[in-house]
């Protein structure tokens, strides 16, 4: 289970909120990314400051012992946030599938400037690996195999104003990339037939699909507790809007034909945004917006506005072929902010 590695004093009184989530892209302080690691705190400590979040979701932040007995620690995040207001937040990380230290590549973060009242980590424990026999493997395995995901979903309870209860999950589905499989895909990415791709795309398409379920059953019991909950989604969907994972999350009342159950579907805060400026990636020349924060109902009625910090997105293709080093994310962080009706 994750734990909170920093406890300030206490979060002052606040009255509005503003929740972000940004993917630092593989935050890391270790060579070779350490050569360059500088550049990446000097354009990625701006971009912290600039959303003035009370809550953040962060994705991709790596972890390292410094010897070889030692825990593995968040060295390069503590150097990001050193001389920063997170850096007095309190802090919850996911853990690596044995729940005993955090794992060595794109753990999860949650920074809360809010008290944290409770927190966990849900990696299965609502839905089990489905069972899955490959058929082009090579060789073919004697029987099913289990499709685990990559890494866990993150849920703290948060004190918001008035005492309320804030349910904040963080996220990071699997990308649609094909998930690699025994004697079809070489050292160095290139895949020895259409059909073992095909096999690996498909199981990275229910990797992603079973990411995004087991998130809809924690908020699901989230609902059954507290039918008025204060409830935000936010990471790394690796999906547009109307595709299968978000679908999955929002729980439509198109989707579900059940008017009933309008008060438990979830709305993307982007979409107050001009069609223009909703775009979190820029993948081949195309904008698009695979970051998201989805809100339930009742913390609807708290939304002031939304930001999407894309002003300077590279393209996650053409730049790391063209900037040696680059220190950016390709990524956009996004905030939304919210205050209580009065």
């Amino acid at each position: 289970m994750a734990v909170p590695a920093h406890q300030p004093n206490g979060a002052r009184a606040v009255k509005h909120i503003r929740i972000a989530t940004f993917n630092l892209e593989s935050l890391d302080d270790r060579p070779p990314a350490a050569l360059d690691f500088a550049d990446r705190l000097a354009v990625l400590r701006p971009q912290l400051g600039r959303l003035r979040a009370d809550l953040l979701c962060l994705q991709e932040v790596n972890a390292h012992a410094p010897s070889r007995h030692a825990m593995r620690e968040l060295t390069a995040l503590d150097k990001l946030l050193a001389g920063t207001g997170y850096e007095r937040y309190h802090r919850v990380v996911s853990l690596s599938r044995g729940g005993v230290r955090p794992a060595d590549r794109h753990n999860l973060v949650i920074l809360s400037r809010l008290p944290v009242i409770d927190h966990r980590q849900v990696w299965h424990d609502l839905v089990p690996p489905p069972a899955w026999r490959p058929v082009t493997a090579m060789p073919a395995p004697a029987g099913p195999q289990p499709v685990e995901w990559d890494r866990p979903l993150l849920h703290a309870v948060v004190e918001a104003p008035g005492g309320r209860r804030l349910h904040l999950f963080d996220v990071h589905f699997r990308a649609p990339r094909a998930a690699w499989l025994p004697g079809q895909k070489e050292a160095h990415g290139r895949w020895q037939s259409v059909g073992g791709w095909a096999e690996g795309f498909f199981a990275a398409t229910v990797k992603a699909a079973g990411q995004a379920l087991e998130t809809r059953l924690a908020v699901e019991a989230v609902f059954d507790a507290e039918p008025e909950a204060l409830v935000a989604v936010c990471g790394d969907f690796n999906a547009g809007d109307r595709e299968a994972p978000v679908r999955l999350v929002r729980g439509d009342e198109e989707d579900t034909g059940n008017g009933h159950l309008a008060g438990r579907m979830l709305v993307p805060v982007e979409r107050s945004l001009p069609e223009s400026q909703r775009f979190s990636v820029v993948h081949h020349g195309r904008p698009v917006l695979l970051d998201h924060i989805l809100v339930s109902r009742p913390l609807l009625a708290w939304y002031r506005g939304c930001e999407i910090h894309n002003e300077a997105l590279g393209d996650e293709l053409v730049s790391p072929a063209t900037i040696w080093g680059s220190p950016e994310s390709y990524h956009a962080p996004l905030v939304a902010e919210f205050a209580p009706p009065r």
